[in-house]
This record gives C-alpha cells, sequence and structure tokens, in this order.
C-alpha cells in the first residue's frame, strides 16, 4: 500500500527551497507513494512544473478571502457578517506595518491567519513542512499525521526569528532537516533540546533534468557586450540578503577597468527598483541587466562564461549546485556556509564580502583560463550525491535504512 505524504510550502515562486522541492518530487518513486500538496498561494513560476501525480489541495475560502488585498478581504469578511475574522485582518494589516522583521511578522501573523485555515481531515503517514516558518506551523497545528518533518533551508541565525516561538513548534515535529552541517551546528546550538531530531539532507538537484532544461532554447535578444565580451549570471531573489548592490557596484570597478561583459541577474523582489537605480546611477544599462523571474533560468546558467553569487548569507544555496551542474566557473562571496558548496581554488572562487574583491575575482575568472578549465574539469569530477541525498529522505519517512526497501531513482 502506498504511503500518504503531506507538503506544505507557501508558494512556488522563485526561490532556492521552491526549486529543491520540484527535484525532489520529479525524482520521488511514485510506486510507493501518494502526495499532497498544500500551497497557501496557488500561483509562482515552479507551479507549471509540478508532476502530474501531484494532488495540489483547495484552500478555504476563508483563507481565500483573508489573503485578498486587504478593503477587499474587510468589505467581504463583513458583508458575510464574518467580523471576528475582520478584526483579525484588520490586526494583521497592523502587524504588517509594524517595524517588525520579516520572520517577526510571519510569526506573529500565524495566530490570524492560521484561523482562517481548517485542519485537515485526511490523516497521513507523513506530513512535511517543505520551508522554515509557516509551513512548518501550519504542519504542526493542522495536519493529522504519524509523522511530522520541519525543513529550514537557511542559516537559522540570520533570519531574527524569534527562538522561544520556534521551540515550541520544534517540539512537536518528529525529525527536523536542514540542509548543510553548518546550518545543522546552527540549529543545535540555539535548540540544544531538539538536536537529536536534526538530520541534514543536501538540497535534492537531478542532473538529468538540469541538463534536459539547459539545452532548451530561450529568445532573448543580444546585445553588443554579449557578443564581444564575457557574459556573467546571477540567480536568486532581488532580496538584500543576496547582495546585488555589491554585484553593480563591481561592475562599476571592472567598467571603469576597460572590461566589456554583461552580468545577467535573473529574479525578481522587493530591491528590483533600488537595484536598478543603481544601474542608472552609474550608467552601466549596457553592463548590467536584470532579467526579473525566468520559469527556466538553465539556458542563460549555460551560455554564461561565470556564474556568480554575491549573498551576504545562504544555507545551502541551490542556484550554486545547479551551476556546478552545469560545469560553470563559480565566484561565491565568503558567507558563512560559502565552503560548505566551494572548495576554494579547485571548484571554483570564495571571496571576500566587498564589490573590490568581488570585481578583482572576476578579473581572474576572465583573464586565466587555466584557472576556470581546472574548475570546470574538478567539477566533472565531482560525484552524483542525488541517491545518497534520496536515501536519507527515504529512511527518515520510511523509519528504515534505505537498502532494506526497493526504491528506484529516476533520471
Amino acid at each position: 500500500m502506498k504511503k500518504n505524504l503531506l507538503f506544505i510550502i507557501p508558494s512556488l515562486t522563485v526561490g532556492g527551497g521552491e526549486r529543491s522541492l520540484i527535484n525532489l518530487l520529479s525524482v520521488l518513486e511514485w510506486r510507493h507513494y501518494q502526495v499532497d500538496l498544500l500551497l497557501l498561494h496557488q500561483e509562482g513560476t515552479f507551479v507549471e512544473c509540478l508532476p502530474k501525480e501531484v494532488n495540489v489541495l483547495p484552500l478555504p475560502d476563508c483563507f481565500r478571502t483573508f489573503s485578498l488585498p486587504f478593503s477587499q478581504s474587510m468589505i467581504s469578511f463583513i458583508r458575510k457578517g464574518k467580523r471576528s475574522f475582520a478584526l483579525d485582518r484588520f490586526k494583521f494589516m497592523l502587524l504588517n506595518r509594524s517595524h517588525l522583521n520579516t520572520s517577526q511578522k510571519e510569526q506573529k501573523g500565524w495566530k490570524y491567519i492560521s484561523k482562517s485555515l481548517d485542519i485537515l481531515d485526511k490523516e497521513y503517514d507523513v506530513a512535511i513542512g517543505y520551508l522554515e516558518k509557516t509551513a512548518t506551523y501550519y504542519c504542526v497545528d493542522k495536519v493529522k499525521a504519524k509523522k511530522k518533518i520541519g525543513w529550514v533551508h537557511t542559516d537559522y541565525n540570520k533570519l531574527g526569528a524569534d527562538q522561544s516561538f520556534d521551540l515550541s513548534y520544534f517540539k512537536e515535529l518528529t525529525h527536523i532537516v536542514t540542509v548543510s552541517e553548518k546550518c545543522a551546528s546552527i540549529l543545535a546550538q540555539s535548540f540544544p533540546t531538539e538536536k537529536e531530531k536534526i538530520n541534514v539532507i543536501y538540497n535534492i538537484n537531478s542532473p538529468f533534468m538540469i541538463h534536459k532544461a539547459a539545452n532548451q532554447k530561450v529568445s532573448v535578444k543580444k546585445t553588443k557586450n554579449e557578443t564581444f565580451g564575457k557574459t556573467i549570471v546571477s540567480v536568486g531573489r532581488l532580496h538584500k540578503e543576496k547582495g546585488f548592490e555589491m554585484a553593480i557596484e563591481a561592475s562599476r570597478l571592472l567598467v571603469e577597468k576597460g572590461y566589456v561583459f554583461k552580468w545577467k541577474i535573473i529574479g525578481d523582489g522587493p530591491e528590483n527598483s533600488s537595484l536598478q537605480k543603481l544601474i542608472n546611477k552609474h550608467q552601466l544599462e549596457d553592463y548590467v541587466q536584470l532579467m526579473g523571474l525566468q520559469a527556466n533560468p538553465y539556458p542563460f546558467i549555460k551560455q554564461a562564461d561565470i556564474y556568480a553569487q554575491t549573498s551576504k548569507y545562504e544555507g545551502k544555496s541551490i542556484a550554486i549546485d545547479e551551476a556546478k551542474i552545469l560545469f560553470k566557473p563559480i565566484l561565491v562571496t565568503n558567507f558563512e556556509t560559502a565552503s560548505d558548496q566551494i572548495n576554494h581554488e579547485r571548484t571554483g572562487l570564495i571571496v571576500e564580502m566587498d564589490p573590490a574583491s568581488i570585481a578583482l575575482g572576476i578579473e581572474r575568472l576572465m583573464n586565466e583560463p587555466e584557472l576556470t578549465k581546472r574548475f570546470i574539469h574538478s567539477l566533472k569530477k565531482e560525484p552524483d550525491s542525488i541517491k545518497g541525498e534520496l536515501g536519507k529522505f527515504y529512511e527518515l519517512i520510511e523509519g528504515v535504512k534505505n537498502e532494506e526497501k526497493s526504491f528506484i531513482c529516476h533520471e
């Protein structure tokens, strides 16, 4: 009999955790599992990438109303006589206007959002909150399951979350999964009473799918700089944590030295306007391009000469893993978990977290062909870890060693 699994994630917009879930579902052994997916916002670039076997659960009407823009939500609740929900929606609006950081707003907002969400009728063998915070809170409060798993995709210390709030939820989980040894160490220090629950499963990528997607054609008009210079690509949400302002400042330094290149930044987010203003300020429109969301970023990565990740912090960047699979010379800033993914001077460059260091690293990758050849050669020799990481996932949900049950890893 198939086991019933439930995955919970807020949305499937562009992001590392979201891509990781799509990759995991794409290689899951469907002979053994029936999968439901709870999306709090049933939209996003990756929705169309879901395997056909996944059943997306409908959302309650009350939550749909709660999720409307403030004025529409309030009017609808009042017209329906649901004044308590209207009051919660009003308090939620005030919370979002407060000076709390994003994580604490999400934590405190859960008590208002959760009232508009029903407890699911179906009981699952395993329920998985596949992203920190809301997905985990839903998993604990709204799901009946024999096992409950929470997934943390980032350096927990950088979230600025209320640890006591999360501890109350972590205590209810069977397992806590995170994406690197460094992230696991940070979680263990933050939640010592729960450290025995912590497991490391690296982001699951499918090299077969990534190479297949990378070979698809994308219709983007090439510019003069792309014809005569190097192409650099970065992928990530346009958020301060990704450090794209440093990429733009590094571009300015490179232009001042006479370099010709095109730096394509793929993604969208709250910093889009300020980043574009910075590009315009330094007259870098011919050198740096904000590409927006791309449902398939892999052809851009494949066509790049250099992949750059200028983040201020990461858990374990799935974009870096994907660039490694596509054998790109890689530059990353020295965020705390950078060495978990890049072996400095062997599989890429780790540079200091400032525009000058980023520019010097890009210069090296532009000017030292033997260096980039060495990186590419090393990346091609790295072992494919998909079977091992998928095996760890099966062990958690089955409660037995992977070799005790017959699974096939689809490529």
